[in-house]
Parts: structure tokens; C-alpha cells; sequence
């Protein structure tokens, strides 16, 4: 049986744009969908089966943020948002709405199709991915995709639960920036890539502090991070 063709949603109000990433795409082996505005992306994830949705920022009727912020109440579908070239501040709003990476326009579509396998990657191998039981009350259930704090459930991304699927994996020690970018991001650490840490700063906010009153995770800066593991 041939193996089933992973489904792309593309919401942008640019219809040359969205014709020629589907041509691409679906050369590429994928299932593409259509959405002209943010509020059509929102129905169409809600009505259907999308693996990743590709979410551009500046759109009529309802833009990218607003329609990421109605997605991530009701799906934990990957996100990659599209944001303008330079536009800082954008990205780090998307990912700290619950996006899973950013791409700044204009890009290659070469380079939309190896973030978007990257994105998937790591959605799938976290199923299966070995970690701790448990650290300081921390839970990651592969199965689900889960991340459980004092057993009750914390809404992360597939990136975020790929980071801390490394950072458990190597709980107590040093975790290098640019292995976690490899492992977790699927990519190499660029400079003035802020993805990364703003990945960190989301999990400390949901993680709050560990049973010593201190952050679960910490910076060691210009190395990389630290899950901490609370003194017996």
C-alpha cells in the first residue's frame, strides 16, 4: 500500500502565490489545501484533516495572528507562519502564539519544503521518542504527544515538545544551542535567530517554577540551556 501523502494547508490572500507553493508542494509529494484569509484557514482546520497549516501574518477579513490564536484553542496542528523579510517582532509574536517556525518572505520554495519536513519530523518522531518518566514532576508521553506536569496536561507545540524531549533526555547536564537547534528544529543555529529562545521563554512561562521555587529551565548564555533537576 503506498504510504499516505501528508496534507498541507496554505492560507494566504496572494492567489498567484498559494497556485505556484501548491504546484511546488504537491510536486514535492504532498496534499495541498486552499484558504484566501485567516477566518477560511480557521473553518478549514476545523472541518478537516491538515498535517501542518501555512499561515501568512498580513491578510484581510482576519490576519494571521488572530486566526492562529482561534486555532490553538481548538487544535495543535504545526504551524509555520509566513512573516516580512526583517520583520523581527513579527516572528517572535507568531511563536510565542503557538507557532512551530517562521519563514520570511520572500523565500525559496526549496527551502518551504525542507522547514515543512522538518516541522513534520519532529511531529512524528516525538510518538516515539525515548525520555525520563518523569523529572521533577515532568511527563512527556510520546503516545500523545503530551506533556504532563504534576499529571495534569501543559498545551505545547510539536517544536516545544521536541525541546523538551532533548533537554529531559539530558536532564541536569548542559544542552549545546546548536544541538538543540539540530535535534529540535530539524536545522543549524543562524546567527540573530531568536527561534530558539523564544521556544525556551514559552516553556519557562507554561512550565512556571520547579519544587525549589527556581526555573525549570536555565540559561547558560552564549552555551545553551538546562533542565534543572531539583536537589533530593
Amino acid at each position: 500500500m503506498a504510504a499516505m501523502r501528508e496534507a498541507i494547508l496554505i492560507v494566504d490572500d496572494d492567489r498567484q502565490l498559494r497556485d505556484m507553493l501548491a504546484d511546488y508542494l504537491c510536486g514535492e509529494g504532498f496534499t495541498v489545501a486552499q484558504a484566501a484569509d485567516g477566518a477560511d484557514g480557521v473553518e478549514a482546520v476545523r472541518a478537516g484533516r491538515h498535517d501542518l497549516v501555512v499561515l501568512d501574518i498580513t491578510m484581510p477579513v482576519m490576519d494571521g495572528f488572530e486566526a492562529l490564536r482561534r486555532l490553538r484553542k481548538f487544535s495543535d496542528v504545526p504551524v509555520l507562519m509566513l512573516t516580512a523579510r526583517g520583520d523581527e517582532l513579527d516572528r517572535i509574536v507568531g511563536l510565542e502564539l503557538g507557532a512551530d517556525d517562521y519563514l520570511s518572505k520572500p523565500f525559496n520554495p526549496r527551502e518551504l519544503a525542507a522547514r515543512l519536513r522538518a516541522i513534520l519530523r519532529r511531529a512524528h518522531s516525538s510518538q516515539t521518542a525515548t525520555v525520563p518518566a518523569e523529572v521533577d514532576g515532568l511527563r512527556l508521553e510520546p503516545g500523545t504527544r503530551q506533556l504532563l506536569k504534576n499529571d495534569q496536561p501543559v498545551a505545547v507545540t510539536a517544536t516545544e515538545y521536541a525541546v523538551m524531549a532533548v533537554l529531559m533526555d539530558a536532564a541536569g547536564s548542559l544542552v549545546d544551542k546548536d544541538y538543540l537547534s539540530r535535534e529540535a528544529l530539524g536545522r543549524e543555529l543562524t546567527p540573530f535567530d531568536r527561534s530558539l529562545d523564544t521556544h525556551i521563554s514559552n516553556l519557562r512561562r507554561k512550565l512556571g517554577n520547579g519544587p525549589d521555587g527556581q526555573a525549570r529551565i536555565k540559561t547558560v548564555r552564549g552555551r545553551g540551556y538546562q533542565l534543572v533537576v531539583a536537589a533530593a
